[in-house]
């Protein structure tokens, strides 16, 4: 590795300053902290609201634990204060999701952000993911999470006051993805921009393990009936 390759590597934060309970270690917090008037009280009662009743939280957690990788509340999610730019983050070497909850204000957005993070999750549990070192491989998940987890649904567009255009999930996910991949990695909107690229076709159309692009809550529901049948079926044979 050359001089300039070695500074590269050793500016790149990978993300981690937009979480900065990631790196300074959990603040203890009092009686009074962990009362019901916090923050964190209500993104920890969100969540459970999220894992409840999103059936789009719900398919992904049953795919993993069919593979293998069983997810549970306490393990596997945790609610910090964040930089004012992101809602969410995966932890990759701890298998971790963040949930932003000075940011994340609304049930709605706790269910995408859960979701979109679920998808990275599974991601990493049935592929050997490089998270870190091949942009791609970033790029990839970062399509998939934005084209299944109902970020660009055609009611969340309209809220953006972005519609009527051809094509129009397809360019959300596609600037989305690219958002996600500038807010964490230290790379030019040139080489974001050849990474979705080059994989957007096979990762877009990868839609497990929805089957399908889960358009609405209702979709998603169909889609998790499906998923629920497909399991026991091959349980059959």
């Amino acid at each position: 590795m050359d001089k300039g390759q070695q500074q590269q590597e050793e500016e790149e934060d990978y993300g981690y300053g937009l979480f900065p309970e990631r790196q300074t270690g959990k603040t203890k917090k009092g009686l009074l902290a962990e009362s019901i008037f916090t923050f964190n009280h209500r993104c920890r009662v969100m969540l459970q609201v999220a894992l409840d009743t999103s059936p789009y939280a719900k398919l992904l957690i049953d795919a993993m634990k069919g593979s293998g990788c069983a997810v549970y509340k306490d393990r596997h999610f945790s609610c910090e204060d964040c930089d004012g730019t992101v809602s969410g983050g995966f932890d990759a070497e701890i298998s971790q999701i963040v949930l932003c909850q000075n940011n994340i204000h609304q049930q709605q957005h706790m269910n995408r952000v859960v979701t979109h993070e679920l998808i990275h999750t599974f991601d990493h549990c049935r592929a050997h993911v490089d998270w870190f070192h091949n942009i791609k491989h970033l790029a990839c998940s970062e399509i998939r999470a934005a084209n299944l987890s109902g970020e660009c649904t055609f009611g969340n567009e309209v809220c953006r006051f972005n519609f009527g255009l051809k094509q129009h999930h397809q360019k959300c996910v596609r600037e989305r993805a690219l958002r996600s991949i500038l807010a964490v990695r230290k790379v030019s909107k040139e080489t974001a921009e050849k990474a979705v690229n080059e994989v957007f076709d096979t990762c877009f159309n990868d839609h497990e393990p929805f089957g399908r692009i889960p358009h609405n809550k209702k979709d998603a529901k169909y889609a998790h009936r499906d998923f629920q049948n497909r399991n026991r079926y091959y349980a059959n044979l």
